[in-house]
């Protein structure tokens, strides 16, 4: 007589559902964060220094959306994993304790944990694997604890000011500071958490990861140089676009500084994070190739 595939399956070794499932958890998805994104549109998505949330979000979609045909190939045949289900109730504690605390961090990072937990049970950890990207670039969309945003932006604050003067002094500019109050001629300046803070260096960390993850290097120095002078790179930047507000509002009055070409220099500082971080791996392309050069040479020694 024969059986059924249901009864030729092993014990434990329980199969991926098909696309109702997916179905089902996408509803269940919307239904839970819908409200805690329409929130986040009406509130803090709105400011200067938040902006990047909604970009990430798109980006990171995106990013599921490509690796969607490789992660499917890779998981066929794989078994459901045995850590899905701790992982979600993870997720779905720190989604109750943030929904209802009103804890942004816990609300919006839930939605990372529980959809490790719907591919690793519905597809197996090689989702994971192929997947880890876009739930790691995930985390820059999440909103940081006020406090820790507000210590760390002082100092970043204080150091991009600091450079920002010496170099316009040393361009001939009359420029003076007083912490993070720049006056140039008549005119004074404050350093704003936009110009200067924690998250504009998230957003510009989040810009070079991107990066990289697009250009795929094959050369594991490459890569983890470039990762750590994005830090750098994003400092740079800032200083720059300080110089460029300080430079417009000398030439062409408060006004210009503080309206659309205020928003001018906020696409001058990514326009420079992204040339500064290219110029950088044209550098280290050049130095892999002379090492990968010289190691031919001495072989054939």
């Amino acid at each position: 007589m024969a059986q059924s595939t249901n009864a030729l399956r092993a014990p434990g070794t329980s199969q991926p559902p098909g696309w109702y499932g997916w179905i089902i958890v996408g509803l269940g998805l919307c239904a839970m964060y819908a409200p805690s994104f329409i929130d986040l549109f009406r509130s803090i998505w709105r400011t200067e220094t938040q902006a990047h949330g909604p970009i990430v979000l798109a980006i990171s979609c995106w990013l599921l959306y490509q690796k969607w045909p490789a992660m499917w190939e890779a998981s066929k045949g794989q078994q459901t994993s045995p850590w899905g289900w701790p992982t979600f109730f993870i997720g779905l504690l720190l989604y109750l304790i943030g929904r209802s605390q009103d804890i942004l961090i816990f609300e919006i990072g839930s939605l990372i944990w529980l959809l490790a937990a719907v591919f690793l049970l519905l597809r197996g950890s090689a989702a994971i694997k192929t997947q880890w990207f876009p739930l790691f670039f995930m985390l820059f969309m999440i909103p940081l604890p006020g406090p820790l945003v507000d210590a760390v932006t002082m100092p970043m604050k204080m150091a991009v000011s600091y450079v920002a003067e010496q170099a316009l002094y040393w361009a001939d500019y009359p420029i003076a500071r007083q912490g993070v109050i720049l006056q140039i001629g008549q005119y004074k300046l404050l350093v704003a958490d936009a110009c200067a803070g924690l998250h504009t260096l998230f957003t510009l960390e989040a810009l070079g990861l991107l990066y990289l993850n697009l250009v795929r290097h094959d050369s594991l120095f490459r890569n983890v140089t470039l990762a750590v002078f994005i830090v750098p790179i994003s400092f740079s930047a800032n200083v720059i676009r300080v110089m460029v507000l300080t430079l417009i509002t000398y030439y062409f009055g408060d006004a210009a500084g503080q309206g659309f070409l205020h928003g001018f220099a906020g696409m001058v500082l990514f326009l420079t994070a992204l040339l500064l971080i290219i110029g950088v791996d044209t550098l280290l392309q050049f130095s892999v190739k002379f090492r990968g050069a010289e190691q031919r040479q001495s072989t054939r020694q």
